[in-house]
């Protein structure tokens, strides 16, 4: 799901990271593999109980996987529940998904602030520019990365000019 302005006031861009549908299958049939393996062909209550616990615990754990959100809106950067003001928004930089290694690996600071999603390929990362923030930059993962940098391009504060009245 991506909206672009007009489905919040004020959002620019918005995306959920949501699962893609073959991701669903193999821990369903895990999920029930299991259930099967506890249940063993006893009767009663270990007949029935794994199969009303592990099959709905496994469905509620992939769906709250998708829930993830990329938000730019009200002058702020959202991934999931953090919040970047875009007055610290340094450059932005687009990787593809040869890059994800070199980025999310050993050249990765452990200060970063990171959102991987392994089923969404492009990744961005956002240096930040604020002198009191211990982190260095974000990187996360998005559908849209183009969209998203238009987005924060758009939506950042004009640098103010010395000398003009504000």
């Amino acid at each position: 799901m991506t909206d672009t302005a007009g489905s919040r006031p004020g959002a620019t861009f918005r995306e959920r990271l949501y699962v893609t549908w073959y991701w669903w299958p193999l821990p369903l049939v895990a999920a029930g593999l299991l259930a099967a393996e506890i249940h063993m062909g006893y009767p009663g209550v270990r007949a029935w109980l794994p199969y009303v616990l592990i099959i709905p615990l496994t469905l509620l754990l992939i769906w709250r996987a998708g829930t993830t959100r990329v938000e730019v809106a009200g002058g702020e950067l959202r991934v999931a529940d953090a919040a970047l003001p875009l007055e610290f928004a340094g450059p932005v930089e687009v990787f593809g998904e040869k890059d994800k290694r070199r980025v999310l690996g050993p050249n990765l600071d452990p200060a970063a602030f990171l959102l991987h999603r392994g089923w969404v390929r492009p990744l961005i990362r956002v240096l930040v520019v604020d002198p009191d923030d211990p982190t260095p930059y974000w990187v996360f993962s998005t559908r849209h990365p183009e969209r998203v940098v238009e987005a924060i391009a758009a939506a950042r504060p004009a640098p103010s000019v010395p000398g003009e009245p504000e």
